[in-house]
């Protein structure tokens, strides 16, 4: 069954601060002892409730239904279980560097989910509170993000690093995915959506989008000019294979940078555009075959897609993948030292991490929770069998492994008893459409890399390089270029030149106090 998503956006989201309101049944204190938290998160990410009667998520652990908006229903959950009273406010940003800008501008928050560079960064700047040790206890009931994330999450983020803190310290993760083509099948075979190099494939010019930020595209860049080194069997059998992925798809040497440059110049002569959220929107009204585009608004086009009895496909190329994470952090001048707003903002993270509240984030907006379940039940996979399993009598059918994500045994290389408890039975084109872009299986992530935070010199070169593609690049313009250009200019020069000579002819010459 074909997962159904809710798409009841509430308008002027993006610029609204949502402030909840006090609790009818609940006794008012004294204003100063309501904690108030300011979150800040992406816009259209996370459940803001109002379901429709029919949008019932029937498990078989129990019922999923969202009524109200998840930090509005923290609230209540908070003071029932810390007999202490909590104000949400939320508000959104647009883009990690928008987020920044505000930050940078005096704006003050308590609670954020930047995406993985940006966390390595605001860690680097020294701007983050460390989550406390409490957080990491499993015996406690109420840690619902340590309890049930997600094995293949929690290992990454354990043992990922900047500046020799790991961000298990300071970031708990909300969301995940991958970076591919979604495509449209009618017009590109799976083949050549299963490389980077359909960016500068001529035979879809114009009919292709790019991410209109330096990194996706610098990632997809790489995956393209470093493909044959990918591919070949001396990389791919490297027993340091994943850290030599990494580092190469980290470079920002000159030389790779001036390749970079190259290979971007002739992606934007054959794109139809560069663009941040449009992509989305031309695919599904059939104007382009193929947009980069990260996993989570593949599943979002894929649906609409479906809606119009349209065909969408999503694709990850075989050279790599960029694996992304968006994630919670504590800021300081947030924070304050202030332990009972930490302890709220910690507890609004666990709450989100509920295995139902996870899976009314991941039906609401597409995009793919960390949290497995497990210690708390199999509420999260029971959700994907949910969307996805085959009907009894469907024929077309495969299965699809999903142990790496939810089995701590599996993914650690075991063969505990009850192996295949995680395997689906799914309609075969699940297996290019929404299901493949929510949970990729264990090949793809195997050959993904995390793009870094990079330091100031590194940035000044990437931003530079891309400026040179964005804008005009005058070391493009060939000898025929330079022509023109000065061709151009000696005809707007004498168009100039005659204008003022005609105008001179015909004007009466006055002199000072000449009579009439």
């Amino acid at each position: 069954m074909i997962r159904k998503k809710s798409l009841r956006i509430l308008a002027g989201l993006a610029s609204a601060v949502l402030l909840t309101t006090g609790f009818s049944s609940i006794p008012v204190r004294a204003e100063s002892d309501v904690i108030t938290i300011r979150v800040c998160n992406w816009e259209e990410y996370i459940d803001e409730g109002g379901w429709e009667e029919d949008e019932v998520i029937d498990l078989e652990s129990g019922d999923v239904f969202g009524e109200t908006a998840l930090y509005e229903e923290f609230e209540d959950w908070y003071y029932e279980n810390y007999g202490q009273r909590v104000h949400v406010e939320y508000s959104c940003f647009g883009t990690n560097e928008e987020l920044y800008n505000m930050l940078t501008l005096g704006d003050k928050f308590d609670l954020v989910c930047p995406s993985e560079y940006m966390i390595m960064k605001l860690m680097a700047e020294d701007r983050l509170v460390p989550y406390s040790e409490d957080f990491f206890d499993e015996e406690n009931e109420l840690n619902y993000y340590i309890r049930n994330v997600s094995p293949f999450i929690r290992e990454t983020f354990e043992t990922n690093e900047i500046n020799g803190e790991y961000w298990s310290s300071y970031g708990a993760c909300y969301m995940w995915g991958v970076l591919g083509f979604l495509y449209n099948p009618e017009a590109l075979s799976e083949e050549e959506v299963s490389t980077w190099n359909l960016l500068v494939n001529e035979d879809y010019a114009r009919q292709i989008t790019i991410k209109d930020n330096v990194r996706d595209s610098y990632f997809a860049t790489l995956g393209a000019i470093k493909g044959d080194l990918f591919l070949s069997e001396e990389f791919l059998n490297d027993p340091d294979y994943h850290e030599r992925l990494a580092a190469e798809m980290n470079d920002t040497s000159q030389e790779t940078i001036s390749e970079a440059l190259e290979f971007l110049q002739q992606v934007k002569d054959n794109a139809y555009s560069f663009e941040t959220d449009s992509g989305k929107a031309d695919m599904v009204t059939g104007k382009i075959y193929a947009n980069l585009q990260w996993s989570g608004d593949a599943v979002y086009a894929i649906d609409q897609a479906e809606e119009e009895d349209f065909e969408l496909c999503f694709s990850v190329p075989e050279e790599c993948t960029n694996l992304w994470f968006d994630g919670w952090v504590m800021l300081k001048d947030g924070i304050e030292g202030d332990a009972d707003r930490q302890r709220a903002c910690q507890a609004f993270v666990n709450f989100l991490s509920r295995p139902d509240n996870a899976v009314r984030n991941m039906y609401y907006i597409g995009y793919t929770s960390s949290i497995a379940g497990g210690t708390d039940g199999d509420e999260i996979f029971e959700y994907v069998d949910w969307c996805y399993s085959a009907e009894e009598d469907e024929e077309d059918t495969v299965e699809y492994d999903l142990g790496y994500f939810f089995d701590e045994a599996l993914y650690e290389g075991e063969d505990p008893e009850g192996a295949g408890e995680y395997i689906l039975t799914v309609p075969e084109e699940q297996t290019r459409r929404q299901l493949f872009a929510q949970y990729p299986p264990q090949d793809v992530t195997d050959r993904s890399a995390i793009m870094r935070y990079f330091d100031g010199d590194s940035n000044a070169r990437i931003n530079q390089m891309w400026i040179n593609v964005r804008c005009y690049n005058i070391e493009k313009i060939n000898a025929a270029g330079w022509a023109a250009i000065v061709a151009a200019i000696v005809l707007i020069l004498g168009a100039v030149i005659y204008s003022r000579i005609k105008k001179g002819r015909n004007k009466t010459i006055r002199r000072p106090h000449q009579p009439q």
